[in-house]
């Protein structure tokens, strides 16, 4: 019997590692462990792209590619800015337009050409960009003077093209075939109580549509919040777009919700969602589908199942998120896909070229704090462990600058240099429920300090620490570990910034040598 029982359990132990391995070349849940929200996603032949919100970060609505549902990269944004009049977007005058900016986007393919709609609560408008080269551009711009929520851009088989948006009162309306304007007198509700499958008091009406005919049939996705549940996916269906609509849970687990449907060249079917993890933002889940009775059936025994039939998941270095040692070749794009401007830049305030090798960022306008300093560039902190350094020379820098690393969102952490009387001092600043304090303050005496950001997102940790260097060697922390939570005002996750911004005189700059990233793969903390 002793000798049976070694024999299972070392069975028992093979078949773990073999269960282990298998996984290992598996795509695994996330897909994406980093701040993509709001996702919608096209096959176009063997080739899938997909587009999501980025808010109040220039270049705006990136775009996204992939040839196996798993593995993507950046390859183009629908917008340098989205306006340039408007004191909220230049950080003007005191005002932001942080967690605004441009929300969930519809992307869509049709007869060749690339579409992609967004829109803004800030300037209250819809924005339809198209293109025939969707990686290259350029795109075609079209504006629409009403902002329509949470929409889902739909061409029909009999060429009539619509906007179905709202929350928990779904609306329609038609579009001229030029999408130029809507046609004001199609306007209708389409579906009066989208909540209604969830059956419960609701924290958040059904929103994020995203339309689908597939079949003959007509697929409605929608998000909703039931008071005390979670995050929730309702699918509603009708044989035409005028309805009757029926309508059904698609999925209640672990707050996996929003997003829609896909297929893929074989043959199967996924819905692409995401998920709110906290302070590294919200982030996206593959789901397995089935279709049963004309519904498609969602996830595994009704849950999200952790690894998928698909290509195994590799780093989000370098297509999501990459280090930058600012050396451009003649011909190079001055920045990288993978950077984004806090706001509208001034792009006189910046340059890869002045010198060799750097990004220089220099002042021309007098800033109180960081939130409204110009030209922070910015890029995604990602999971589970991440860390970001940077080098910075500050010989030019003036009296009241303030330059430096940062992990930007409402409360922020910050490690940098401020210039003061002559005096250099390293500064470690940490925001608790929206207001900065100096945590720390060391002298600095030599022209050149390396600094360093990590972050921790195991199980939600938020968590992250800052240290400077003044070899490049030896790293020594700095103030306290910040808490990193998810708020609302930024709706967005945590993001590495390098900024540099005057306090009392402008015309200096800070010179940063190179920004290099790293990330630490673990299962738990």
């Amino acid at each position: 019997m002793k000798t049976k029982a070694i024999i299972y359990t070392v069975f028992a132990i093979v078949l773990s590692v073999f269960t282990s391995q298998a996984q290992k070349v598996q795509a695994q849940n996330p897909i994406i462990f980093a701040d993509v929200p709001d996702l919608s996603l096209i096959r176009v032949n063997d080739v899938y792209y997909m587009s999501s919100t980025t808010m109040h970060m220039n270049p705006g609505v990136p775009i996204m590619k992939s040839k196996d549902l798993v593995n993507w990269h950046l390859v183009n944004y629908a917008y340098d800015i989205l306006e340039d009049k408007d004191d909220r977007l230049n950080l003007d005058h005191g005002k932001n337009d942080y967690g605004r900016g441009s929300w969930a986007s519809s992307l869509r393919y049709h007869h060749g050409v690339y579409y992609v709609s967004t829109f803004s609560g800030a300037t209250g408008k819809t924005y339809i960009f198209s293109t025939k080269d969707i990686e290259k551009g350029p795109w075609k711009r079209i504006v629409l003077n009403n902002s329509y929520h949470d929409h889902s851009l739909f061409f029909d088989d009999d060429g009539k093209v619509y906007l179905v948006w709202g929350g928990g009162k779904l609306q329609i309306v038609e579009l001229k075939e030029n999408l130029s304007e809507v046609k004001e007198e199609t306007k209708r509700v389409l579906i009066e109580n989208a909540n209604a499958p969830a059956k419960s008091d609701i924290m958040l009406p059904a929103e994020g549509s995203q339309l689908f005919k597939i079949n003959g049939k007509y697929y409605l996705f929608n998000i909703c919040w039931p008071k005390n549940g979670m995050r929730t996916v309702i699918i509603h269906r009708a044989n035409t777009i005028s309805g009757p609509w029926e309508g059904k849970i698609g999925l209640q687990n672990l707050g996996v919700a929003q997003g829609g449907l896909v297929d893929t060249p074989d043959g199967r079917w996924f819905s692409y969602l995401f998920r709110d993890a906290g302070g590294v933002g919200r982030i996206p889940y593959l789901v397995p589908v089935k279709w049963e009775n004309g519904w498609p059936i969602l996830g595994e025994n009704d849950k999200v199942p952790q690894s998928l039939n698909l290509p195994a998941n590799r780093s989000l270095i370098p297509g999501i998120v990459n280090s930058d040692e600012f050396n451009r070749k003649n011909g190079e794009n001055d920045l990288p896909l993978v950077w984004q401007w806090n706001h509208n830049p001034d792009n006189t305030s910046w340059s890869v070229k002045e010198r060799k090798g750097y990004l220089r960022l220099k002042t021309s306008r007098i800033d109180s704090s960081f939130t409204q300093a110009k030209n922070t560039l910015t890029q995604r902190t990602f999971g589970p462990i991440c860390s970001a350094t940077t080098v910075l020379e500050l010989s030019n820098m003036k009296d009241g600058d303030f330059a430096g690393l940062s992990l930007l969102q409402k409360d922020f952490g910050l490690v940098g240099v401020k210039v003061n009387s002559g005096t250099k001092s390293i500064v470690m600043i940490e925001t608790e429920k929206g207001n900065p304090k100096e945590a720390d303050s060391v002298l600095l005496h030599q022209d050149k300090i390396y600094f360093k950001a990590e972050c921790d997102f195991r199980n939600q940790a938020d968590q992250g620490r800052f240290y400077y260097s003044l070899d490049g060697k030896k790293w020594i922390s700095i103030g306290n570990p910040i808490k990193m939570p998810y708020t609302i005002p930024h709706f967005m996750g945590y993001r590495f910034g390098l900024f540099n911004y005057a306090t009392k005189i402008t015309g200096g700059f800070a010179d940063f040598d190179y920004f290099r990233i790293e990330e630490k793969i673990s299962e738990t903390k």
